[in-house]
């Protein structure tokens, strides 16, 4: 492996993390040189310096082989997260050597899940580059980098291949840069148009950025110690709904709805059971809150339960309730919203729903072939013909991220008393969703957590931000076959 080239290509990657310190760098200034601004400058400095360091010794080249490309991939998110939490530490306040690592991991993945206790504490530099680290998590650390590479690089292709999931790339029928260039102005493209229909709502500039930041990455980090309930509207309310479910969906087939004008996104199987399965279970937590009296009327239980589902389901993670006291059934049912996800393509966490849309037509198979051993049963998706291949590794990462959140649960448990409030630690963080149960719901924070338990969650966090397999490959990258 050439280690030299490794350390190169993560240079840039850490220039871009610069190019957004220094950014926050001018809020503070806007803001009266607020008390982020030394701890930003430094910030920007030591990550700009050490981004440059490989970039001036050794020199560029397109041939890249897998195992680099993933050890590029890996050690460029880790020490992504790494650089992202000196802004935190030389900041002070809640943010110890740990805190600071979880708020960077929870960032960079889009987890949203926090140690602050107070949020509003922050001077408006630091919550500009918390919500930047969803920027840069949720369009992926790789895609930036790839925007700048030459159009025939033999790396592009190779990063393209693990930094977009496989179980999305058949959605997206253009050439490696094509595909980057797509992602991206459909990424900045909901930001925009998000940012605009939130300061119509009623939502101040400063505000509206930074939460459009959090919904397009589906990540869930707010200005606000209460979140979306802090503004109490309804306009907001329905803005942030349509656009945590746009940002659900595969970008590529947004794209070609909006640009394109094609209908291949509502013809989509999978388009179709994930909205049927987020409005059905929308109206039945609705119901279970009226019955139970959560909520004093249907519509206020609608209100609410629509949004938390949306919510939850995207993995973003903002609140207008507080969760945690819900009923039983409600709770159970956010919580399978966690483990489902969203849709492939797209800035979510979970198992996605293709992945649960395959498990369903391969259980379904399998059944009709006790009946008729002999059958030769394709399972298709649409009128498209599944890869057996595709069908395996999509049942294996089901197993994988089911075995990850049982040992994640547990070794949570070692410091965390309470096993609900660890499993949906495990969960929340796994599925980069955010808010938890318990002290750590979607009115609390994660600040309670013993250094052990945030350590473990961070890596869940990377786990699920990465699909699992691609961390994993850090085992096996330096092993020589």
């Amino acid at each position: 492996m050439n280690i030299k080239l490794v350390a190169r290509y993560i240079g840039i990657a850490l220039l871009f993390n610069a190019m957004f310190m220094f950014i926050s760098l001018a809020v503070s200034a806007l803001n009266g040189f607020d008390s982020s601004f030394s701890p930003l400058l430094l910030s920007a400095l030591i990550t700009a310096m050490v981004g440059c360091f490989p970039l001036i010794f050794v020199r560029g080249e397109d041939d890249i082989n897998l195992r680099e490309g993933f050890a590029i991939t890996v050690f460029s998110w880790i020490l992504c997260c790494i650089f992202g939490m000196l802004p935190y530490v030389m900041w002070g306040g809640e943010f110890t050597l740990s805190n600071a690592w979880f708020e960077s991991v929870s960032g960079y993945t889009t987890t949203g899940g926090t140690i602050l206790t107070d949020v509003e504490v922050l001077p408006k530099g630091l919550l500009f580059w918390r919500s930047s680290t969803h920027f840069i998590g949720g369009m992926g650390v790789m895609v930036f980098m790839l925007l700048v590479l030459p159009s025939m690089s033999m790396f592009r292709m190779r990063i393209s291949r693990i930094e977009i999931s496989s179980l999305s790339k058949d959605n997206y029928r253009y050439r490696s840069k094509e595909t980057v260039k797509v992602i991206a102005t459909t990424y900045v493209g909901i930001t925009v148009v998000t940012l605009i229909a939130l300061m119509l709502a009623g939502m101040s500039f400063f505000d509206a950025v930074n939460h459009a930041m959090s919904i397009v990455s589906t990540g869930g980090f707010s200005t606000r110690n209460l979140s979306i309930m802090y503004y109490d509207s309804l306009p907001i309310e329905i803005v942030c709904i349509v656009a945590m479910y746009i940002s659900t969906l595969h970008f590529g087939m947004v794209y070609a709805f909006f640009v394109k004008r094609s209908a291949a996104l509502l013809k989509s199987p999978v388009f179709r059971y994930f909205m049927g399965f987020c409005i059905v279970m929308s109206l039945l937590i609705g119901l279970d809150l009226k019955v139970s009296g959560q909520a004093a009327t249907y519509g206020e239980a609608m209100r609410l339960s629509f949004f938390q589902f949306s919510s939850i389901v995207s993995s973003t993670g903002f609140a207008t309730a507080d969760t945690s006291v819900w009923p039983l059934f409600s709770i159970f049912l956010l919580l399978f919203a966690m483990y489902h996800g969203g849709c492939s393509g797209s800035t979510c966490g979970g198992i996605k729903a293709d992945r649960m849309w395959i498990f369903y037509k391969v259980l379904k198979n399998n059944i009709f072939k006790q009946l008729h051993p002999n059958a030769v049963i394709p399972v298709k998706v649409g009128d498209n013909t599944i890869d057996p291949s595709v069908t395996k590794a999509a049942v294996l990462y089901i197993g994988a991220f089911t075995i990850i959140l049982v040992i994640g649960s547990m070794l949570i448990g070692i410091t965390e008393p309470d096993f609900e409030e660890a499993f949906a630690a495990s969960m929340t963080s796994l599925g980069n969703v955010g808010p938890g149960l318990g002290a750590s719901g979607s009115m609390g924070n994660f600040s309670h957590f013993s250094p052990f338990a945030k350590l473990i969650m961070s890596i869940e966090m990377l786990l699920g931000r990465l699909e699992i397999y691609t961390l994993l490959m850090l085992f096996f990258i330096f092993k020589k076959v």
